[in-house]
């Protein structure tokens, strides 16, 4: 058996890191077991769904590197949803109901005064054909719902184990509404039989939809694929993360200086055994993927959890990783000296700005001791060792040490407190500059 997997989002709406960390985990368990992995658009909701959210769903998972094998929209194959449904009206298990949506909220409504669940309490099943006609010359289109087997469903999730779903306490679900759209229901089921998926990937919130699911794949004569249903993203506080959160969109992540790789190595392992550690490639976490290795237990999305491990990939980065998000003219030695101290690539330009000026340097009342300090510069050409030399110069000529020996030197030179290692950033400031910054001059 080949496994084909699916990651299915709706377009209306930018991709966050739920949203992503669905596609995360399905593509790492396709290329981890040889499969395949298909997008898909599910656009049926013509009210919401645009093209523009459809093509930026497809930029974000480009820039994560998650390639499809193949791709379609539900927009294009509605003609297969009605003639399943038809198979399905054909078979009984089908129904048309007549209910306005205001009768139904009234009968939720009685149903939880009384005490009693809100479910569905088939009234339509018990209408003649005569009531269908009367209910029809009034002006009621039908909408249609699917005649559910009252019986437990179960199945084993490869997440949560054994997993028992009592299909007798669940409403009817309604697959086709009374102006012929079909819902999601539908045609996720639908599609997901015609192309032979074997494993359903997703939230835990659909756990109760795939007790519906099952049956209807049944019902259609479909493959009933295995499932995996992991805990949902929650914030510090334990409180769901809304995918409406723009923070937590993958553009705003991305515009952030967040980095895909970063972002994916943090998807792939929050909520399971297993470390979140940097890697390098999608390869690298394909290796050793185990679904079993996630728990049950909410996983906590931390963003500054997140931006350490950013940090932590941007230090490890080669100059060729980044060379075309560099200030021109940036080269790997400089590069080198400045990502230690990086948490975004983008924070290389102030650093650019600091070794190539114009900076106002920080003068305080050392005018002398960098006059002196200036006096024994050891002359060009400069490297790697000549901060040492000069230091070690500076230290016997004034007596100065620790930090009134090299603080005002570094604020002198780069206007700052902290930064990467002088004895790096000096060779590229050079000596014209550096003369010219311990005299404070703006150079």
């Amino acid at each position: 058996m080949t496994v084909h997997v699916r990651f299915a989002p709706s377009p209306t709406g930018r991709l966050h890191v739920g949203n992503a960390r669905a596609a995360v985990l399905n593509w790492l368990f396709a290329r981890r077991h040889g499969g395949r992995f298909l997008f898909r658009l599910d656009d049926t909701d013509t009210e919401r769904s645009t093209r523009e959210f459809a093509t930026a769903i497809g930029d974000d998972l480009r820039w994560l590197g998650l390639t499809w094998d193949s791709h379609f929209h539900q927009s294009d194959r509605l003609d297969l949803y009605h003639a399943a449904a038809n198979r399905l009206k054909a078979s009984g298990r089908l129904y048309a109901c007549y209910e306005t949506p205001e009768e139904l909220e009234l009968r939720r409504k009685l149903q939880l005064a009384r005490r009693l669940p809100p479910v569905y309490d088939r009234a339509a099943l018990k209408l003649s054909d005569a009531d269908r006609a009367r209910l029809e010359a009034e002006g009621r289109q039908p909408h249609w719902r699917f005649k559910l087997d009252q019986t437990a469903v179960h199945w084993h999730d490869l997440i949560r184990g054994e997993v028992t779903v009592d299909a007798a306490s669940l409403s009817d679900p309604v697959l086709l509404r009374a102006d012929g759209r079909v819902l999601y229901t539908m045609s996720s089921v639908v599609d997901d039989g015609e192309t032979a998926i074997t494993h359903v990937i997703r939230g835990e919130d659909h756990v109760t939809n795939t007790g519906v699911q099952v049956q209807l794949f049944q019902a259609l004569g479909y493959a009933v694929p295995e499932f995996a249903h992991f805990s949902l993203f929650t914030d510090a506080a334990g409180a769901g993360l809304s995918k409406r959160l723009g923070s937590l969109s993958l553009r705003e992540m991305r515009e952030n200086g967040i980095e895909a790789m970063a972002l994916n190595a943090f998807l792939a392992r929050l909520g399971s055994a297993d470390p979140i550690e940097v890697r390098h490639s999608l390869d690298e976490l394909v290796e050793g993927f185990d679904l079993g290795r996630f728990g049950k237990a909410p996983a906590h999305f931390d963003p500054a959890e997140l931006d350490h491990l950013n940090a932590r990939l941007v230090h490890q980065l080669g100059f060729a990783e980044v060379a075309g998000r560099l200030p021109d003219g940036a080269d790997e030695a400089f590069w080198l000296a400045v990502r230690g101290n990086l948490t975004r690539v983008a924070e290389a330009a102030d650093w650019w700005q600091v070794v190539n000026g114009p900076i106002e340097p920080v003068i305080e009342d050392e005018g002398d001791y960098l006059a002196a300090a200036a006096a024994v510069m050891p002359p060009a050409p400069w490297g790697p060792d000549t901060w040492k030399a000069w230091t070690e110069a500076v230290k016997a000529a004034t007596g100065r040490k620790g930090k009134a020996l090299f603080l005002p030197l570094r604020r002198a030179l780069t206007a700052r407190d902290h930064g990467p290692e002088v004895k790096d950033l000096l060779p590229l400031i050079g000596e014209t500059r550096a003369r010219a910054r311990l005299r404070g001059e703006k150079a």
